[in-house]
């Protein structure tokens, strides 16, 4: 099975955007998955927006490493959102070649929610991008039969569903479900392991999928039946698999090469003509 891999922003994010381009670049990846907008308060935040120093820098860097990008995050659907406000972030992804854009549900109202995910695919469209709905947990959007029930009531095609292993995991979802999407709605796949039993706490389920991770094959997550289940769907596969306490210790091209030879392994035993 073959997939071309992105190394995904939050797997090395102790390094500025420009850093991480050279760092996807350094450890053999084609593509990289860039954070241009903050998860959470507590974060760096950088001046990724517009036409910035550091987004022209971004660009020559893209262009002097031939990696391409492969996703834009993280756009969160509230209450209070105004779409309209996302322009600025597409046009500058546009400008760094996305072809996605992680968007998080977090407004428990599901038609206002759909709604806006509606008009975030209509702007969108018209920077070549289309928005990815990630179910986690944590959100108003928990898990894959969920979002996939928000993505189809968009009536956009444009419209992703982002599958990230260990939130379809710890959500209860089976790879078997995953053929209730047409295939077309898996524009890309996020990818990690972690350990089989799942946290017994909201607390520890957020820092285990924010900070501490597996490598592919280390954990207990059903990362085969996953694969066969998207098949060659995916353009992209997104390695995002952050290892704080790894980081300490060892450098960030080093965890990204370590990690994308762990992720070429699993998929070079995966035969897709074979049933699981």
């Amino acid at each position: 099975m073959k997939l071309p891999l992105a190394l995904a922003a939050l797997t090395v994010l102790e390094l500025d955007p420009v850093a991480m381009i050279r760092c996807a670049a350094d450890a053999g990846y084609a593509h990289v998955g860039l954070r241009l907008v903050p998860a959470t308060p507590t974060e760096p935040a950088y001046d990724t927006v517009g036409d910035t120093p550091t987004v022209r820098e971004m660009k020559r860097v893209l262009a002097d490493t031939g990696v391409t990008t492969a996703d834009i995050e993280i756009l969160r659907l509230r209450p209070d959102t105004v779409v309209a406000d996302f322009e600025p972030v597409f046009a500058t992804a546009a400008e760094l070649g996305a072809r996605f854009a992680l968007i998080a549900g977090n407004d428990p109202d599901e038609a206002r929610l759909t709604a806006k995910l509606a008009a975030t695919c209509e702007l969108a469209r018209r920077y070549g991008i289309r928005p990815h709905l990630e179910p986690m947990p944590w959100t108003d959007c928990k898990d894959f039969v969920q979002g996939l029930r928000i993505v189809e009531a968009t009536g956009m095609p444009e419209a992703g569903l982002l599958i990230d292993p260990i939130h379809f995991d710890r959500a209860l979802n089976t790879a078997d479900q995953i053929a209730l999407a047409s295939p077309s709605r898996l524009g890309y796949v996020q990818f990690c392991d972690a350990p089989a039993k799942r946290p017994d706490t909201l607390e520890a389920m957020l820092f285990q999928g924010r900070a501490e991770r597996l490598p592919p094959g280390d954990g207990g997550i059903d990362l085969v039946g996953i694969l066969r289940a998207v098949g060659e769907a995916p353009s992209v596969l997104s390695v995002e698999i952050p290892q704080q306490a790894l980081a300490k210790t060892v450098g960030a091209v080093e965890r990204a090469t370590r990690l994308r030879l762990a992720t070429e392994r699993m998929l070079a035993g995966i035969d897709l003509a074979v049933a699981a």
